[in-house]
């Protein structure tokens, strides 16, 4: 069983930061792929990005591009997202989750979800 605990969210100005957090606990073994997506109200929840747990993996949706970073600190169990260049469109909660079986950008294939932070961007 995992755990995930996100954090970090908040609200900004458009074209600020934020860097998000999930702290992980529980056994995380090298074949997780950790992920954030993000649902606005009345929308579905998107895949923003995902990073491997033992490799150089990442992949982002193409809205983030060149404006988000996932990273991941493994002696701290812990990944984050820092996100520049926010825009208003980028409001939303946003969730940390966990893949025990390799890389996947549909929700419905990760096995653990953090709580969510709410990120609202101003214009």
């Amino acid at each position: 069983q995992v755990q995930l605990v996100d954090s970090g969210g908040g609200l900004v100005q458009a074209g600020g930061s934020l860097r998000l957090s999930c702290a992980a606990s529980g056994r995380i073994f090298s074949s997780y792929v950790m992920g954030w997506f993000r649902q606005a109200p009345g929308k579905e929840r998107e895949f923003v990005a995902a990073i491997s747990w033992s490799t150089t993996f990442t992949s982002y949706t193409d809205s983030v591009k060149g404006r988000f970073t996932i990273s991941r600190d493994n002696a701290k169990n812990s990944v984050y997202l820092q996100m520049n260049n926010l825009k208003p469109e980028d409001t939303a909660v946003y969730y940390c989750a966990a893949r025990a079986r390799g890389y996947s950008n549909s929700a419905r294939h990760y096995d653990y979800w953090g709580q969510g932070t709410q990120v609202t961007v101003s214009s």
